[in-house]
């Protein structure tokens, strides 16, 4: 009997589950409603679309991110493989060509002789049928609904920003520099700096401009991560002076500026800039005069503005198991940020994870347990906890790791590293024998 499996949305939770269930023989009927009906954050008809930032954060193993990439590369995951072949100049980070990144996947999906990829919407949801959720947190209309009943209606959200893009040859290079923070890496960013009397002028510019108006927010609940940069600005100058504007480790000829605006590469020409950590929801006009303040920026052009969106997720704990799976009905799994989980990396390896759990599912076996030692099996754990009452997402992170194998404080990284690694392999080999 062939095995098929539902799964809705073609981000970059839905692109890689489709693919790891392909790969292990299983029919995919993958839905995505872009080509019918788009949600004004895309730009594009492609799958995989990075909508905020371009980067994946950092590729230092150490680091929880880096090693979730490195968990996932060894799991053959599509995402990491993308983001390695489109990958741009970004220091020690991992950042990819915005276009080049969704054409690689689409392309691998399409080809794919075990994917249909079907473009309509899916408006309900068939628990009898193996389905995979990974509609986004952009989810609204009649699947939002279906989902919602799923759930018994325990939705939250919370508020995520974009940054501006800017044309490289509109920046004033005599004002800016090449730099990456503490030299970490190759000279990658571009560094706008600004004088205490030019910063002034910046911020009182900044806590005075116009916002766009969302209508739907009640209360103004925001992801930490991508809070937009005048929110940012209100709680003080300081904020911005220690937060996105932050000017050490960005020395230049032996100076250090009051205030520095980084720019990091965005397309594989070099042709692209977004600003980082300037998410906002400011009205255009008030985004242009803002970034004007900036000396570098007098004579930006901005091909992209910021804007903002409502982010949808559910309240994981209530709903799933450690497997994104349904609690109540065994068939549905969801991932990505709809499930929960916070980020690009992360959403891809739910993806990942999920898919795998699928097919062990499918396949009459008990699904095998990654657990809190590999950050994979840490963030399933995280949002899936029995005693957390109210789930607030958030990236992959050290702090959600558990280990049995001794540390101290001095070698700490070193052994989760090693630690998860070792376990991904026996995964790898346990799913794969």
């Amino acid at each position: 009997m062939i095995k098929e499996v539902i799964v809705i949305g073609a981000g970059l939770a839905g692109s890689e589950a489709a693919y790891q269930l392909a790969n292990r023989g299983i029919k995919v009927k993958l839905y995505e409603k872009k080509k019918i009906e788009r949600h004004p954050a895309f730009k594009t008809d492609l799958f995989a679309e990075l909508i905020c930032s371009n980067s994946l954060r950092s590729n230092d193993i150490h680091n929880a991110v880096g090693l979730l990439k490195e968990e996932m590369r060894r799991l053959g995951s599509l995402i990491m493989e993308t983001a390695d072949a489109t990958r741009v100049e970004a220091g020690s980070s991992l950042a990819c060509d915005r276009i080049g990144f969704s054409e690689y996947i689409t392309r691998k999906i399409k080809e794919h002789p075990n994917i249909e990829v079907i473009d309509a919407k899916v408006d309900t949801i068939d628990i009898d049928k193996p389905t995979i959720i990974a509609s986004g947190p952009l989810c609204d209309g009649p699947l939002s609904k279906a989902i919602a009943e799923l759930v018994d209606r325990d939705y939250l959200y919370f508020y995520d920003a974009i940054s501006p893009i800017i044309e490289k040859d509109s920046i004033d290079f005599k004002s800016a520099y090449y730099k990456s923070r503490y030299d970490k890496g190759d000279a990658d960013y571009i560094n706008c700096p600004l004088t205490k009397e030019e910063f002034d002028d910046f911020y009182n510019t900044l806590i005075n401009a116009p916002c766009i108006d969302v209508k739907e927010m009640d209360k103004e609940i925001y992801f930490e991560g991508c809070m937009p940069f005048e929110v940012m600005a209100k709680r003080g100058r300081e904020t911005l002076l220690f937060g996105p504007m932050k000017p050490v480790g960005l020395e230049y000829e032996g100076k250090r500026p009051y205030a520095v605006v980084q720019l990091r590469q965005d397309n594989a020409v070099k042709s692209l800039y977004n600003i980082v950590g300037f998410q906002t929801h400011l009205t255009y006009g008030a985004q242009k005069e803002v970034l004007q303040k900036i000396p570098a920026l007098r004579n930006a052009r901005i091909v992209r503005y910021g804007v903002m969106h409502r982010n949808t997720y559910i309240n994981a704990p209530r709903i799933i198991n450690k497997h994104y799976q349904f609690i109540k009905y065994r068939n549905v799994f969801i991932v990505g940020q709809i499930a929960g989980v916070e980020g690009y990396v992360e959403s891809a390896a739910s993806g990942l994870y999920g898919a795998l759990a699928m097919s062990q599912y499918l396949s009459g076996t008990d699904i095998i347990d990654l657990g809190s030692d590999t950050m994979i099996g840490a963030m399933a754990n995280y949002i899936s906890d029995p005693a957390i009452d109210r789930l607030v997402p958030m990236n992959a992170n050290f702090g959600i790791f558990r280990t049995d194998v001794p540390y101290t404080k001095k070698n700490k990284r070193e052994v989760f590293v090693k630690t998860a690694l070792d376990n991904i392999e026996r995964y790898k080999d346990a799913i794969d024998g």
